[in-house]
């Protein structure tokens, strides 16, 4: 399976614009990506659960609703699909784990209720890795979860199955959720755009824990556009979620088209440019000279203390999985995956004293972060080291260990950070590029972001599933242009 040319993609802001505007049917969306989850998912495995009858019925409930002159909201008739640690009623959510292999909530996570009350429409729920906690998506007990660029190679994880279905093009966008790392590690390995926001921002209720500190929601989808549209609906305040911050929502759709002359973009590379593939490092230049040449002001900046922070976001994770599971652990070792029952003992090894020490760390951090932002209103650096690992050589703690290093600490300096596509390897394999920003300001990421993909095609390009792909892929195309 090699990248096929650019094509259009099957999601975007023009798409959701065109759902509202009657120019395409929710319908016809609908099930030409229900019939290509049925063609292609077999060996990609990216879809746990497929609510196919629920998503029929609700495209077409919102097709009549608009031929009555109403929208059900600012995403109507739009088809997504959710990671399978977050709650959805009358839905199986599985979080990956035996232990929940036939869970059907009763209630909605409020970031599923904000979707379904604006109108879009659940396609079903996407591959994890067990627990969310690593980041190769090769789960011991639903298959593994494999990269439509290359099935060969793992998707990246844990939100692994929805970076996939979007690169495959079987929904139109998706949630993951983000610890370390788990939504911009596949959205760079799977060329799709993903945003870890400011923790705090959107709402965690109903969704499964891995690190009550690190944990967010975050939007995935194909272009920043498509980012901004989902964040603009489950941002916002939570009362009922202890870690939900009140602090209004900014325009994120207003600020798109404004340009970012003048913006300065801090380049920190003595960690984060260090032990990167030749390949990714000089996509992830290629996109700080695209932003200079739009205008941006780029330089290069020291930043110390991240590799400190990168061990000590370990540490954190390692100790506050292990509390979320310890009773399971002891009881039922036997329902974990091989992975798991070697990674959270883990956790034992981090003792009071050293989680607070991690604790400090990260206060430290966050001020050196906050330092450097008054010298640049975003830093860029790359997602991952390398592109897609081999499935075959990727050991769960190991490659974890190594995708994660360039994404652990802007989880632990608390800011907004999205991933991106900004080139291809020599293989044909997405490389991602990471833009980071304070706290709060996911608007200014997502302006800088869509400015790049205006003048760039990397986010618009698509893996050719098969020989006989460009039938399907044109068809879907069609439907979102509006065609025949």
């Amino acid at each position: 399976m090699t990248a096929g040319p650019p094509v259009a993609p099957t999601s975007g802001g023009g798409l959701i614009g065109r759902l509202r505007r009657g120019e395409v049917s929710s319908a016809e969306l609908t099930e030409t990506y229900l019939a290509r989850i049925e063609r292609h998912d077999g060996p990609l495995q990216s879809l746990l659960t497929v609510a196919a009858e629920s998503a029929r019925a609700r495209a077409l409930a919102a097709d009549r609703a608009l031929e009555r002159g109403r929208l059900l909201g600012p995403l109507h008739g739009l088809p997504i699909a959710l990671k399978d640690n977050i709650d959805t009623a009358g839905l199986r959510t599985t979080v990956g784990s035996r232990f929940f292999a036939e869970r059907v909530p009763k209630e909605d996570a409020e970031v599923a209720r904000r979707l379904r009350e604006a109108g879009a429409v659940l396609l079903g729920k996407t591959a994890l890795h067990e627990f969310a906690l690593g980041a190769t998506t090769q789960s011991p007990h639903y298959g593994a979860c494999r990269n439509p660029w290359d099935p060969s190679r793992i998707p990246g994880g844990s939100s692994g199955g929805s970076g996939a279905a979007l690169a495959a093009g079987f929904c139109a966008a998706a949630l993951g959720t983000d610890t370390g790392g788990s939504v911009r590690i596949p959205a760079a390995l799977n060329g799709v755009t993903g945003l870890r926001p400011t923790r705090g921002r959107v709402s965690n209720r109903r969704v499964f824990p891995v690190s009550r500190t690190l944990d967010v929601v975050g939007p995935m989808a194909r272009s920043a556009v498509d980012v901004a549209e989902l964040l603009t609906v489950v941002a916002g305040y939570d009362p009922d979620d202890p870690v939900s911050v009140d602090r209004p929502v900014d325009d994120y759709l207003g600020d798109l088209e404004l340009g970012i002359d003048g913006m300065r973009v801090g380049v920190p590379r003595s960690f984060y440019f260090a032990d990167v593939d030749a390949e990714v490092a000089q996509a992830v230049q290629a996109a700080a000279d695209a932003l200079a040449a739009l205008g941006a002001e780029v330089e290069e900046i020291v930043l110390d203390g991240a590799e400190e922070a990168y061990e000590a976001t370990g540490g954190i994770i390692s100790a506050e999985a292990l509390a979320v599971h310890l009773d399971r652990l002891e009881r039922h070792p036997e329902l974990f995956g091989e992975d798991l029952r070697r990674r959270l003992p883990l956790g034992f090894q981090v003792s009071g004293a050293d989680y607070a020490d991690h604790r400090q760390t990260g206060r430290a951090w966050t001020r050196a972060v906050e330092r450097a932002f008054g010298r640049a209103d975003i830093l860029l650096t790359p997602v991952t080291a390398s592109v897609a690992p081999r499935a075959d050589e990727s050991e769960t703690i190991e490659t974890t260990r190594r995708l994660t290093r360039l994404t652990y600490g802007w989880s632990l300096a608390g800011v907004p950070s999205l991933a991106l596509p900004c080139g291809v390897s020599a293989r044909g394999l997405p490389v991602g590029v990471q833009l980071t920003a304070p706290a709060w300001h996911e608007a200014r990421l997502l302006r800088a972001a869509a400015a790049y993909q205006r003048a760039t095609d990397w986010h618009v390009r698509e893996p050719s599933l098969e020989a006989g792909e460009r039938t399907s892929r044109s068809r879907c195309a069609d439907v979102a242009r509006g065609g025949a």
